[in-house]
């Protein structure tokens, strides 16, 4: 019988990669995506990032079962040409099948319910420390343990930036809105846009925001050919400023981290404030703006301005903790330049993280990072469940000969340091000289 379907070779999807001209595969099948991009829940980056080829692996991750029945209004007649799947893959396909029929991505269990209640805690004894008590000791100590809540409510974002933490989507919406705009000050809409393209591209040293810290910090030597930021739409400048920062990023990383925040506040209005589409803009600039009200009056209630600045240098610096953490999963394992591919999802997500070694007590703290292998194979999964799976995912990757990073917290330190450290000799070499300075980009990175 003859195949009465119509074919395009994959040369000829990569050809639909452009703003514009968007396809992709899906299990072979072809669909145009292009006018998606404007509704897409994830954003239009992942759909930028990876238009023009199959990505089947990306899709089962990040969609539920029910996603499927959508895909054919999509669908534009054509099937992939020798469209294969390679074992790891076929692997991993099935575990994401088998962990959908244990119910592991529904089950939630009360992970957000005592999230709530100790940040509800937290909250209670760092306001009754500013108004209740005459202390210095004790107002620094509510300083921390604002700081303390905000990694919390850190968590809380993360999670139900993946998946619903609460009953309904409207409830969860509420959660994203308290505790990220207005309880810490960071657009929860900024969030999900910059953490999608980290999870699509994995330590893309072009695609992936996460990486992307000049002039304060760089990974790899390829930054010093002021690589072109795709996540920010503008070239990375190694010039003067920069090279002296990097020359010295192992000493000035931790003291960094302790002011991260103050670019994730700046990030967050810059997005709300640019003309990019952003869903419930008007929801997410209140939000921020209930933070701005709030927290400037409790800081005003101290006694003196030597109190207030202790304060939030003391929440700041604590949160600082959250910062570092982010950067340990990433900062040491592999790199690579240039747009994801999503037939090497299984490997590339692998390749680019590194989990933290923990007992069980502590996974409060890590806030599920400790599992960041899981996290990006499988990042539907509420972080309850991710120390559950971790058995097979290890098998897997050994199975195929994949990389399953895993060390203590103080090793994933040394080996951040020991990245910084690398990166930084390089830098201080003078024989290849850079450009003087151009402008100074220190709001426009990510912490």
């Amino acid at each position: 019988m003859v195949d009465s379907k119509k074919h395009i070779s994959q040369q000829d999807l990569k050809g639909h990669n452009k703003p514009g001209d968007l396809w992709i595969s899906v299990q072979g099948k072809v669909y145009n995506v292009t006018d998606w991009t404007k509704h897409h829940p994830g954003g239009d980056l992942p759909l930028l990032s990876l238009a023009g080829q199959d990505v089947t692996d990306a899709f089962v991750a990040y969609h539920p079962g029910a996603a499927w029945q959508y895909l054919d209004r999509f669908f534009t007649g054509y099937y992939l040409e020798d469209y294969t799947v390679s074992e790891a893959s076929k692997d991993y396909r099935k575990l994401v099948a088998e962990f959908s029929k244990m119910g592991l991505f529904e089950k939630k269990g009360h992970c957000a319910l005592y999230t709530f209640v100790f940040m509800a805690m937290l909250f209670a004894v760092s306001i009754y420390g500013v108004f209740c008590s005459d202390s210095t000791w004790v107002h620094l100590c509510s300083g921390g343990l604002m700081g303390l809540l905000w990694i919390q409510s850190g968590w809380i974002g993360h999670d139900s930036g993946h998946y619903q933490v609460m009953s309904s989507r409207g409830i969860n919406r509420i959660v994203q809105i308290l505790t990220g705009n207005c309880l810490a000050g960071i657009s929860i809409a900024w969030w999900k846009r910059n953490h999608n393209a980290h999870h699509i591209a994995c330590n893309s040293l072009d695609f992936d925001p996460d990486l992307q810290h000049m002039p304060f910090f760089v990974v790899s030597s390829k930054f010093f050919n002021s690589i072109t930021s795709c996540y920010y739409e503008r070239k990375l400048h190694f010039d003067s400023v920069a090279r002296f920062l990097v020359s010295y990023q192992h000493w000035t990383f931790y003291p960094v981290m302790c002011f991260a925040r103050i670019n994730l506040f700046a990030q967050s209005f810059l997005l709300l404030l640019s003309k990019k589409n952003v869903p419930n803009r008007v929801q997410e600039i209140f939000g921020i703006l209930v933070f701005w009200i709030w927290y400037p009056l409790l800081i005003s209630c101290l006694p003196n301005w030597g109190e207030r600045v202790m304060f939030i240098v003391a929440s700041f610096s604590v949160t600082g903790i959250q910062h570092v953490q982010f950067c340990l999963n990433h900062f040491s394992s592999n790199v690579y330049v240039g747009p994801p591919c999503s037939n090497d999802w299984f490997r590339k997500q692998t390749q680019g993280t590194l989990n933290i070694k923990c007992s069980s007590w502590m996974d409060w703290f890590h806030g599920g990072l400790q599992f960041q292998v899981e996290h990006h194979l499988f990042p539907r999964l509420p972080r309850c469940n991710l120390r559950k799976v971790s058995p097979f995912v290890v098998e897997l990757c050994k199975k195929h000969n994949l990389p399953y990073n895993i060390v203590s917290f103080w090793k994933s330190n040394a080996m951040t340091m020991g990245t910084l450290q690398a990166a930084a000799l390089q830098a201080r070499d003078l024989s290849s000289p850079v450009p003087r300075n151009l402008v100074w980009e220190a709001v426009n990175t990510h912490g």
